[in-house]
């Protein structure tokens, strides 16, 4: 079948044009593709990484046809993707590592072609494309009622941002977290915060209007930092003053800010915890001294996502009124208003943007 979709050329721009799907082979899931998140990691690959590859990776839609050997969904089932996807069986898989799978299944290259040549998908899934052909680990159920738009964005930055608190850092309830950036990933760690009922929340941020969103998801405190203060060095000084002179127990990077990798190191006491979020690969200096008394630095991939159980939590949660999703998209576009998103997300101007197929 004919699916539109928009396309890395390979050399840093993009271009929409039509993109054949075959028939889902054994183990593959055809989903018409309903809403695709907006995310920084779509305008890295396509800027940085040089892939001719469907954009996208954050997605949700309806199942249209499953190829033999697909037990988990059936036409019609309105499901999320997932783009790490787990082969449950590798060495990682195995331990419950399925967020850094060893042997992550793929769809045949000749299932997927443009111009009669095969073609990759950002992350194995392709959603910003009114069609997607993905394993069926890559796919899970939707069982509550939730716009397309909202379970989307589930894919990746709630995932991320939730699952940092809750999966890898395990913040403990009573404790003091601290969020560096208050974007789509940084939202939700102020909720996960809020979930795993610590005390103090403090956000921080450059943009007041973010400070303000924060708040009304969950955040306690507020520090408008200065973006010409150099490693947010008197901003980490302002939040060891609100935590009673020691800094916080746990402090999340969500900017992708090469510069601030560091950063949360500073705004965490002796035995502290700093958590990556946002997944800066560059290579940044870091002062050792940081580390010293104890403190710890990790840096989990995707929250240390477990598809299967993580995501139906996640919906619950939405189902019960304790996530929120519908909130934190601020803008939805259309497929060819592809540039005009990116522009948003870069200035700053949504939670989260999402792009609607119909």
């Amino acid at each position: 079948m004919k699916a539109k979709a928009a396309i890395s050329d390979g050399h840093g721009e993009f271009y929409f044009d039509s993109i054949t799907l075959g028939k889902p082979a054994p183990n593959e899931v055809l989903v018409q593709i309903k809403a695709s998140g907006i995310c920084h990691t779509d305008y890295d690959h396509r800027r940085h990484l040089k892939l001719f590859a469907v954009m996208g990776h954050e997605g949700a839609g309806v199942v249209l046809q499953t190829g033999e050997n697909v037990s988990t969904v059936k036409p019609g089932d309105r499901v999320l993707l997932n783009w790490a996807i787990p082969c449950g069986e590798c060495f990682q898989c195995v331990r419950g590592a399925e967020n850094i799978c060893e042997n992550r299944p793929a769809v045949h290259l000749e299932n997927r072609t443009c111009r009669g040549e095969p073609i990759k998908a950002s992350f194995g899934l392709g959603t910003m494309a009114t069609h997607a052909i993905v394993p069926q680990q890559a796919v899970v159920k939707i069982d509550i009622e939730i716009p397309f738009h909202s379970a989307a964005i589930l894919g990746c930055g709630v995932m991320t941002g939730f699952g940092s608190v809750t999966n890898a850092a395990k913040v403990t309830p009573g404790s003091s977290v601290v969020v560096l950036g208050t974007g789509g990933v940084g939202l939700s760690v102020i909720q996960a915060a809020v979930y795993a009922r610590t005390g103090k929340i403090i956000a921080v941020d450059v943009k007041p209007n973010r400070l303000e969103l924060a708040k009304a998801f969950g955040a306690t405190d507020a520090v408008l930092a200065d973006p010409y203060d150099v490693g947010l060095l008197r901003a980490a000084q302002k939040i060891k003053e609100m935590t009673g002179g020691r800094g916080a127990d746990y402090a999340f990077e969500c900017t992708a800010v090469p510069e601030l990798g560091s950063t949360p190191l500073s705004m965490i006491r002796n035995g502290g915890t700093a958590v990556g979020v946002s997944g800066i690969e560059q290579k940044i200096n870091f002062d050792m001294e940081l580390f010293e008394w104890d403190k710890l630095y990790i840096n989990p991939l995707y929250g240390q996502c477990r598809p299967q159980t993580d995501f139906p939590i996640l919906l619950n949660l939405y189902a019960q009124q304790q996530l929120k999703l519908d909130e934190m998209v601020t803008r939805t576009y259309r497929l060819e208003n592809l540039e005009t998103a990116f522009s948003d997300m870069l200035a700053g101007r949504n939670a989260k943007g999402v792009l609607l197929m119909d």
